[in-house]
């Protein structure tokens, strides 16, 4: 996946909709967000699939930048295996060239972790993205910790972030934004080491 012509989509994961916007569940969008802004673009309605797309490059000007293809799944978060599958096979992306930007419950808030393949510890998007095209596929996983005292893990992904954790988001998905670039032009191993914490 490191030749200059291949395209990379990266999939920001969350639910449609204003009421989502600001949840924990959402974190995926707010990053796809973030690097749209950083690529000049704006996302658009993608012909058939059920999503909103941002073409465009990352990384630096001339042969060491790649070609992105951004996605946010307009399906709620337990589809989005097939809108990332239709956007995968239009562009034709090989599985290893996917990245899912997506909440983590088993990370402490704001800790990112970078990784290829592996389960989906729950998460009911990659259940989704797994289901519909296999696993292999690379993650940047934004931790949100876990819900505190009794509170359901459902209610709790779907809750906006706290006021305290309101003061680092934009640092952290700052970071997270860095970490898909780095990964999508220097490779999982040098975006390892530079931002799995």
């Amino acid at each position: 996946m490191d030749e200059s012509s291949s395209v990379w989509l990266v999939v920001g994961l969350g639910n449609p909709g204003p009421e989502y916007a600001g949840n924990r569940h959402n974190v995926g969008f707010m990053v796809a967000d973030l690097l749209a802004e950083r690529m000049g673009g704006k996302f658009k309605r993608a012909g058939k699939a059920q999503a909103q797309v941002v073409e465009g490059r990352i990384g630096p000007p001339g042969p060491a930048s790649r070609r992105v293809v951004l996605a946010k799944p307009m399906s709620f978060m337990n589809l989005s295996g097939g809108p990332v599958s239709a956007l995968r096979d239009f562009y034709k992306v090989p599985l290893a060239g996917v990245v899912a930007v997506h909440d983590e419950l088993d990370i402490d808030y704001g800790v990112l972790r970078l990784k290829l393949g592996g389960g989906d510890n729950g998460h009911n998007g990659l259940k989704s993205m797994t289901k519909a095209m296999g696993a292999e596929y690379h993650r940047v996983r934004f931790g949100i910790g876990r819900p505190p005292g009794r509170m359901q893990v459902a209610d709790f992904v779907l809750k906006d972030f706290g006021s305290a954790e309101r003061k680092e988001l934009d640092y952290f998905v700052d970071r997270a934004a860095d970490a898909v670039e780095c990964l999508v032009t220097e490779g999982l191993e040098r975006a390892q080491s530079a931002y799995n914490s």
